[in-house]
């Protein structure tokens, strides 16, 4: 097998386990453990695990003037976006979640024009706007009542909060990543994660009774630590070494195919008109977002 499909497997591996991910760690929430308790679980393990890898890069030492680039970095992607997320995915239904975490891409493109001043081309702003109106149309008219999501246009608005904060670690850590080993840096990321988070996340962290938890429980709990922030992270990495960026990131059009068709099929959501248009206005506007201008498809 060569390098390149391996690449590819890696790619699609990482995109799977995120579209599972939705509703899989909407089953243990909030029965077993309270969103935030759980982003504790996740930023302290994750940090274990990259701590534990660590050794496999090289040695390297943080520069004092990269440290404040670092913290926020670190607050964005490993704070306030996963909280969000959790909190989100709490109150709404997972197929809400698989559709709004894919407008992390538009949020990038609008994000780079204010911050790095990137010009956005009349192809890129129709893009947006067509995937902010299907963001907007699922959070206004996707209410339904359901005991497992007890307030589903909060829940959609902090999934768009998520995707806001986790656009902009995104071009914050770009500069770090140009700099720095990703194990170095994901290893420090996380652990400014847990210090962070601690104050936050330990209360709904000690009202946990673990050793009541059951089987069921604790493999959702695993999957999202193992899974959802240590393997996709190497997955999406090792990708990227074989792959152009724009290949690998094309890749999140499947997301919500799978995390649609899992929850349809688990039978913890099911599909309604406003969903359905929903999905296909933000995935029309992603995809107008990532495509090159003509000029540099050329090139």
């Amino acid at each position: 097998m060569s390098k390149r499909t391996l690449a590819i497997l890696a790619a699609l591996g990482a995109t799977t386990i995120y579209g599972l991910n939705h509703t899989i760690a909407k089953g243990v929430m909030p029965q077993y453990i309270s969103p935030f308790g759980f982003i504790l679980v996740r930023v302290v393990g994750a940090a274990i695990l990259f701590w534990s890898i660590s050794f496999l890069g090289p040695k390297e030492k943080i520069d004092k003037k990269d440290w404040g680039r670092i913290i926020l970095c670190s607050l964005f992607g490993m704070v306030i976006n996963m909280l969000a997320f959790f909190k989100g995915l709490d109150l709404s239904t997972p197929i809400n979640s698989s559709v709004l975490i894919t407008t992390t891409p538009i949020i990038v493109v609008i994000l780079s024009a204010f911050l790095i001043k990137e010009k956005i081309v009349p192809l890129k702003l129709t893009g947006i706007l067509i995937g902010l109106f299907g963001a907007i149309f699922l959070i206004l008219y996707g209410n339904e009542i359901r005991q497992d999501a007890p307030n589903i246009p909060l829940g959609n608005s902090l999934f768009l909060v998520n995707s806001l904060f986790y656009g902009l670690y995104l071009i914050l850590v770009k500069k770090l990543l140009e700099k720095y080993h990703p194990f170095t840096l994901m290893k420090w990321l996380f652990l400014v994660g847990v210090v962070i988070n601690l104050p936050i996340t330990l209360p709904e962290f000690l009202e946990v009774s673990w050793s009541e938890l059951p089987f069921d429980a604790i493999w959702r709990i695993a999957y999202v630590v193992i899974g959802t922030t240590f393997c996709t992270y190497l997955f999406n990495i090792y990708a990227l070494t074989q792959l152009k960026a724009s290949t690998v990131s094309a890749f999140v059009y499947v997301q919500p195919i799978i995390g649609i068709l899992f929850a349809i099929i688990s039978g913890k959501d099911h599909l309604t008109a406003v969903k359905i248009i929903a999905a296909l206005f933000v995935m029309l506007g992603v995809y107008l977002v990532s495509l090159k201008p003509k000029k540099q498809r050329s090139a």
